[in-house]
């Protein structure tokens, strides 16, 4: 073989280490020397050495690719920065350790089957899932392929807190409505309104779980409480519902941010000003909170951070003879600015 394409021997003698000891290293297999594994990846990259891909899922019965699965359809996750901050710490942490990722969206019946279909075939290693809705079929499918998986969001599906092999990563997403809820209140407002995301996914619904604790109360006023689907034009029209009613809110928490831009722009339409005759707060901190007019009190959740933990628990099992990744929830952080 020539120079150009360096065997796995010339890696070996490059690094003053056995053939085994690069073959684990470049197959991801545990039990190697931080300083040895060092010494070998810095070998192959000044070598160039390229595995070969097939014989390697010979002996390791690795694909070296990870799905991860999306119930959204394609408009939706493109739309939204919140996916793609996720799918930024999946990927970086994927690419760290060598991993493809493989992006799956679901938008009907179809698309499960698909789905379905393609994890029990063996194309990948495991399964990162998020944005699951209630009685979603994703976690049966999940369950028949056999992979391991993560999910991204608390579940709600019967018996899942009982369930010891269960893996998630979540925020806190009450307590970071609690904090919202609390600011407005403690800046004087008192008919504080709320616009929801899908009550079908648990974060929306935790949420405003936060917001009643907050006003006490075991669930919303109807006439404080409008839907948005996480959208900015479901925003712009629950923003519109609740002025239409009477009398109108003082304040408003938008389950995400984008529901937030949608509330800023119907207020802007009728004249009003945020945050003298209604206060708003978002909830994300995604970019262009900062940018709105005026810049959105919003609550932060570290979207890129959770999804790096779930790929760096799918690691853990499937490298790990006693995986130590159990579920992970991390807390949030009110940002205020001008709007409320």
């Amino acid at each position: 073989m020539s120079a150009a394409h360096p065997t796995l021997e010339a890696v070996a003698a490059h690094a003053g280490v056995s053939r085994a000891t690069v073959s684990r290293v470049v197959n991801g297999t545990p039990g190697v020397r931080p300083e040895l594994r060092e010494k070998v990846k810095r070998s192959v990259a000044e070598l160039g050495y390229v595995p070969n891909s097939a014989a390697r899922s010979l002996v390791t019965r690795r694909t070296g690719a990870v799905a991860v699965v999306i119930a959204e359809p394609e408009t939706r996750v493109f739309a939204d920065p919140f996916f793609a901050r996720q799918l930024r710490g999946i990927s970086r942490e994927l690419s760290a350790n060598d991993l493809q990722l493989l992006l799956m969206l679901v938008e009907d019946e179809a698309d499960y089957q698909r789905v379905g279909r393609y994890l029990a075939g063996g194309h990948v290693d495991g399964t990162l899932m998020f944005s699951l809705h209630v009685n979603d079929p994703l976690r049966g499918i999940a369950a028949a392929s056999g992979l391991p998986t993560v999910f991204g969001g608390r579940p709600w599906w019967p018996g899942w807190e009982d369930d010891a092999s269960l893996v998630y990563v979540d925020t806190d997403n009450r307590d970071g409505a609690r904090q919202a809820v609390r600011h407005l209140v403690e800046r004087g407002h008192r008919r504080i309104a709320v616009i929801t995301g899908p009550l079908d996914q648990t974060s929306a619904v935790d949420r405003l779980a936060g917001y009643c604790d907050v006003l006490d109360v075991p669930e919303p006023d109807p006439a404080l409480h409008a839907h948005g689907d996480f959208t900015v034009d479901g925003g712009a029209r629950a923003m519109a519902e609740l002025l239409d009613r009477s009398p109108a809110p003082d304040a408003v928490f938008a389950g995400n941010d984008l529901m937030a831009t949608g509330a800023l722009r119907t207020l802007r339409a009728r004249g009003l000003g945020v945050p003298d005759d209604v206060a708003v707060v978002g909830y994300d901190d995604l970019d262009p909170a900062a940018w709105s007019d005026p810049p959105l009190t919003t609550v932060r959740q570290d979207i890129v951070r959770m999804g790096e933990i779930m790929a760096r628990m799918l690691l853990e099992d499937l490298n790990e003879p006693e995986p130590k990744a159990r579920s992970v929830i991390i807390p949030t952080e009110l940002v205020v600015r001008a709007s409320a």
